[in-house]
């Protein structure tokens, strides 16, 4: 990785919402406009920065830290983490697809895929493994029977 770059799923997300906006503006190729389509991208959008809210809600009830590559205090399986093992994850990607379609430019498209593909790799997988060094069989269970992504 770059030296000094900050490595941190919002720093990934605003390089994708910019290279979206580079992509919609410079490079077209096919334009979805309309309001059904900027409709659509904002409702997303909205959602997934709804999820992330509920989702940091709990790393505070749980007195955890939020920010990768630290040591979890707790294993946190309610509220959003029934239904999702990255909520927050997932509300990033949803704003980064939401912005896609709200720009309506298919130049775009690969960018939701690159950008949880990077999630997975960077986050996604280390994080799993501490959950499984820090809380054993517990972790084991939970990572088993809840989704990684929906």
């Amino acid at each position: 990785m770059l030296k000094g770059f900050p490595d941190l799923p919002p720093v990934w997300l605003v390089l994708g919402l910019g290279l979206a906006w580079v992509l919609a503006g410079w490079m077209p190729l096919v334009r979805l406009f309309g309001p059904l389509w900027q409709g659509l991208g904002l409702v997303l959008a909205l959602a997934g920065v709804a999820l992330i809210l509920w989702a940091a809600l709990w790393f505070r009830r749980k007195r955890t830290t939020i920010e990768p590559h630290h040591d979890p205090h707790a294993l946190i399986v309610e509220g959003p983490y029934r239904f999702s093992r990255n909520p927050i994850y997932l509300g990033m990607l949803a704003i980064l697809s939401g912005a896609v379609i709200w720009h309506g430019a298919l130049s775009g498209a690969a960018l939701p895929v690159a950008f949880a593909a990077i999630l997975e790799r960077r986050f996604i997988l280390p994080e799993e493994a501490a959950l499984r060094r820090a809380f054993g069989a517990e972790a084991a269970r939970y990572l088993e029977n809840t989704r990684r992504w929906l």
